[in-house]
């Protein structure tokens, strides 16, 4: 069973894959695959944990390729901490793609904070709907990373150090600036 960690993005995606290194029965990558179009972008090993937020925009070819058979991880952060982080990354990556291709530049006024709180609406909705119906899935909060990495843990199975994957959640992991 793959396991796909579904996020925004400035939500410690990175911790919680630096936490998955401990387990010893999965791989896990952040981003493995960004670069890879066509069959090749989700063709993931067996037994793999992936966190990309760029699989919130590969929705549909992700049910097609995993549908039911996979875990999946809603990872969030208050709404409000993860707008200011991509705030301060406005020019670059997910944010210049937002203004510039989705929204083509967006309109006169539009500060940085309200299109990362866009930005941020959009992508969630994205990801509860494409959730709707999936029954094996589980919300985690990285406010409450350490019992919810435990409860995670239970639910794939996983093996290997427990304790030093949860450690890892007291790191900062690709901080914003």
């Amino acid at each position: 069973m793959n396991v796909f960690v579904l996020n925004s993005g400035r939500c410690g995606s990175t911790s919680f894959i630096e936490a998955c290194r401990h387990i010893s029965n999965y791989s896990a990558a952040h981003e493995s695959r960004l670069h890879l179009i066509g069959s090749a972008r989700l063709a993931y090993p067996d037994r793999h944990i992936e966190a990309d937020n760029r699989l919130a925009w590969q929705l549909g070819r992700l049910d097609r390729a995993y549908g039911e058979g996979a875990f999946y991880v809603h990872l969030t952060r208050t709404r409000a901490a993860t707008a200011a982080s991509f705030a301060r990354r406005a020019g670059f990556g997910i944010m210049r793609a937002w203004r510039e291709g989705v929204l083509l530049g967006g309109e006169p006024g539009q500060g940085d904070l309200d299109l990362a709180l866009d930005y941020l609406d959009c992508v969630e909705a994205n990801i509860e709907h494409f959730l709707r119906d999936k029954p094996h899935r589980m919300e985690f909060r990285l406010e409450r990373a350490a019992a919810d990495f435990a409860e995670f843990w239970r639910r794939i199975g996983a093996e290997g150090d427990l304790a030093a994957a949860q450690a890892e959640f007291a790191h900062r992991h690709n901080a914003s600036r």
